[in-house]
């Protein structure tokens, strides 16, 4: 049974006049109705109860719904009753305005920056949608439906919380005084389905001959870094570059934030921990990738170096644990090296710049780097292997990357193709019974180029 407040216990509830019944949607009546109904079912329902069984909660709802509806006395049809019905559930059992934008397959990104200001991106391109909340409050309860069920706060004294939906979608919070604005949301929704190398090949992001050649790195385990700028896909490829991994070997996943699908059968996946509102009881990257060497792991795969725990990945890709996969943040695959050198230099530990750049050219085999276009596409712009040192320099070489041509029509055209050079770790794929055409490193002829 559901706590349900005293009727002493709920502010204002006088019958109003009965409203006009004109039932248009952007009718004034209509919303002062609507919004009414909101705040009488969310004062009357104890904020517990909506935690509970949801087809219980919906009866609930239900049922005071349709009571006040009744003291009201405004005539509606059966189509405009269900409507307004669905709002008050969204707002009481789900996201509330987000709703909608969370239903929709098309939005990859839902950014709340306010009551009265929520942007989504679709197709790669930013676009200010009509959703709307009524106040900060409003913005505020979503945002504790949010973090609520992962035991997270956010008040003043706690501003900032990263949390994850029930599907794995990413979230990030920031409220006053940090955000000026107001409450602000920015959501990074997961989709429901990984795609496929398949997929990724028909969306225009590889070629045929890139996915053949990643899908016998990674069999012949080799050590590879996704990386790329925010939004560029790299948690997508992961995925796709993980489907790879041959079944029969145990394979740990280590993530602030569940996100990877991995459909092996022997997958362990862990995933960090922050502080508890006392401050205590964080478990870091850095603490799950120490752990997981003790953890008997094939392949440890690691969804995002950012900070002192880069030390520790490059000891386990250099103490016998090859095939590991992992994103970096970077503009480009050379970046991608020396932002790892400045995270090695975060764990604290006294070394030589020498020394640091010797553990990274053993310990990378390739870096696939990805960028957003401005057409919103998403592709992978360079394939670069790591060779090895010469000097006080990491040497690297490209092998594939995508070449831009022009743009028509607000489209990016321009044409994947080899460089010409077979990377140095083929011995290594032939060793590993794996074979690839020759004709797969040969440079592609502009004139016969595919977009």
């Amino acid at each position: 049974m559901f706590n349900l407040k005293s009727p002493a216990e709920i502010d204002g509830r006088v019958r109003p006049a009965r409203l006009p019944g004109e039932r248009t949607s952007g009718n004034t009546a209509y919303i002062q109705l609507r919004d009414r109904v909101q705040q009488r079912l969310l004062a009357e329902i104890h904020p517990s109860a909506t935690r509970g069984d949801s087809a219980e909660v919906r009866q609930v709802v239900e049922r005071l719904f349709n009571e006040t509806l009744a003291e009201f006395g405004l005539p509606m049809s059966r189509l405009e009753r269900t409507d307004i019905f669905e709002q008050m559930l969204a707002d009481i059992l789900g996201l509330g305005p987000l709703e909608a934008l969370l239903a929709d397959d098309l939005v990859s990104e839902i950014m709340v920056n306010g009551p009265s200001t929520v942007y989504i991106e679709r197709g790669g391109k930013l676009e200010l949608s009509s959703v709307k909340f009524r106040d900060n409050d409003d913005v505020m309860r979503v945002i504790e439906r949010i973090v609520a069920p992962l035991g997270r706060r956010v008040d003043e004294s706690s501003p900032m919380v990263d949390a994850r939906l029930p599907d794995g979608s990413r979230v990030n919070v920031i409220i006053p005084p940090l955000a000026l604005n107001g409450p602000t949301i920015s959501i990074r929704k997961f989709p429901k389905h990984a795609l496929t190398p398949d997929e990724l090949i028909k969306k225009g992001a590889m070629t045929p001959g890139i996915a053949d050649f990643l899908r016998a790195c990674v069999k012949a385990a080799l050590n590879i870094v996704v990386s790329g700028g925010t939004g560029t896909g790299k948690t997508t490829v992961l995925n796709a570059l993980s489907s790879f991994i041959p079944e029969g070997e145990r394979i740990l996943t280590i993530e602030d934030a569940a996100e990877l699908r991995l459909q092996q059968q022997h997958v362990v996946r862990l995933e960090a921990r922050p502080a508890n509102v006392e401050g205590k009881g964080q478990i870091t990257i850095r603490q799950l990738v120490v752990n997981a060497l003790r953890m008997r792991p094939d392949r440890i795969v690691v969804g995002e170096v950012r900070g002192a725990e880069t030390l520790d990945m490059l000891q386990a890709m250099n103490t016998g644990h090859e095939g590991s996969l992992t994103t970096v943040h970077s503009n480009s695959a050379r970046d991608t090296l020396r932002r790892v050198e400045t995270m090695v230099l975060m764990a604290g530990m006294d070394l030589p710049l020498r020394a640091i750049r010797e553990q990274i050219a053993s310990a990378f085999d390739l870096i696939v780097h990805l960028g957003r276009l401005s057409d919103g596409s998403r592709k992978i712009v360079q394939i670069a292997e790591v060779q090895g040192m010469e000097g006080d320099t990491i040497v690297m070489q490209d092998i594939f990357q995508f070449v831009q041509t022009t743009v028509e029509n607000g489209k990016v055209q321009g044409y994947f193709t080899p460089t010409g050079v077979r990377p140095k770790f083929y011995s290594r794929l032939e060793a590993a019974g794996l074979f690839i055409q020759p004709s797969t490193f040969m440079p592609t002829d502009p004139g016969r180029a595919r977009r």
